[in-house]
């Protein structure tokens, strides 16, 4: 334990940061409003492409949270969801009061099953309830099925709200993910590919969809000399000295992009001849992964004693962390009494999968200790 910690995914500043942050303190700008975030939104646009419009957020939650509220999601209204991913996903559903009904992964991308979608779908139809929305997410930066899901879901004239919270970065057949849900989520929390501290985007289709957004986010303001509000509002705005933050890091978001992508090529090289062990990869050369975390699948091996646990805790020693995949959502105690669809994929990945260090700033130094643990426990 003599050595430093090595963290699963820590923030990695680029250097301007500072700058922006020292330009909104010698200008007093330091509301949730002001130059950087609007330059920030600007960048992200011109990032992201696709006609975006972007709103800068508080967090991601809140970008979630405001987008069920854009779709017309109230209480009594069933959402369907993506099991395994981060209770921030499913979280809002029940701020407004709405019902989730959760959706299990494919092997492929560990995304939302297309097929258990479906069967969801028709069978909430059935008993006279058609959901109100989907929530899509790309697990670890690799894009869902993005497709199939699509066609499913104007087949039955359900808009999809895509959590890219973990794929800034990533992208399917040359297109940015955030840009293929009726409205897209990001996420800058200070484990991500960028980092505003905390803070998160939401990224619509039009102008007039942004500024309602933002409305939402600034209390709810009406149009008016005084104080009046007509709809109910909240405090989610990014402020002028996160943004600040946020515009740095935009200046070196392709690097860490490459570099959590020779990350995942360390790891495929390094555990290319331990056949219990498979690593996480994006199916084909549509799906451009940023591999925010790359992630293993440990198969138990009862005679030598190795399962995930057993190599998890052998990082945990070395001062090295790891943390098993998202538990499902429709495993956890506030989540397990809504419906769920699909078969075991999610469990499956969650008791056999395991994050590893993932860090654009990662250096050969840590690279080596987590090879050095990975060759001792597996006796090579």
């Amino acid at each position: 334990m003599n050595n430093p910690k090595i963290w699963l995914s820590s923030p990695h500043m680029g250097g301007n940061e500072q700058k922006f942050v020292q330009e909104a303190f010698d200008a007093n700008w330091v509301a949730p409003l002001g130059p950087n975030v609007n330059g920030l939104e600007h960048d992200l646009e011109s990032y992201l492409g696709n006609q975006s419009h972007v709103g800068a957020l508080s967090s991601g939650t809140a970008a979630i949270h405001l987008g069920l509220i854009l779709l017309g999601v109230q209480a009594g209204d069933e959402v369907l969801c993506q099991s395994m991913t981060f209770s921030a996903s499913a979280n809002p559903i029940l701020y407004q009061g709405a019902i989730p009904v959760f959706i299990d992964s494919e092997t492929d991308t560990w995304n939302l099953c297309p097929i258990a979608l479906e069967e969801a779908i028709v069978d909430r139809i059935a008993t006279g309830k058609t959901p109100k929305a989907i929530i899509a997410v790309h697990l670890y930066g690799v894009p869902y099925q993005i497709d199939e899901i699509r066609t499913i879901a104007d087949k039955y004239g359900i808009p999809i709200l895509e959590d890219s919270a973990e794929a800034l970065g990533s992208s399917y057949k040359g297109q940015k993910c955030g840009t293929f849900g009726d409205i897209g989520v990001l996420s800058f929390n200070g484990n991500k590919i960028i980092t505003t501290s905390g803070g998160g985007a939401i990224v619509t289709r039009t102008k007039e969809l942004k500024d309602r957004a933002v409305f939402f986010a600034t209390q709810s303001r009406d149009d008016a000399p005084h104080y009046q509000h007509s709809e109910i509002g909240y405090n989610y705005r990014m402020s002028n000295i996160c943004a600040g933050i946020g515009r740095g890091q935009m200046e070196v978001l392709d690097d860490h992009v490459a570099l959590r992508r020779k990350m995942h090529a360390f790891y495929v090289d390094l555990f290319k001849d331990i056949a219990a062990v498979t690593v996480f990869e994006a199916p084909n050369d549509d799906y451009f992964a940023n591999y925010w975390l790359s992630s293993i699948m440990v198969e138990p091996d009862a005679v030598k004693g190795i399962n995930r646990e057993a190599l998890r805790l052998a990082f945990e020693q070395a001062n090295i962390e790891c943390r098993p995949l998202w538990k499902p959502m429709h495993l956890q105690p506030i989540f397990e009494k809504y419906p769920y669809y699909g078969s075991t994929v999610a469990e499956t990945l969650f008791k056999k999968g395991l994050c590893l260090p993932s860090g654009s700033n990662l250096t050969n130094e840590d690279r080596e200790r987590i090879a050095g643990v990975v060759r001792r426990v597996f006796g090579l």
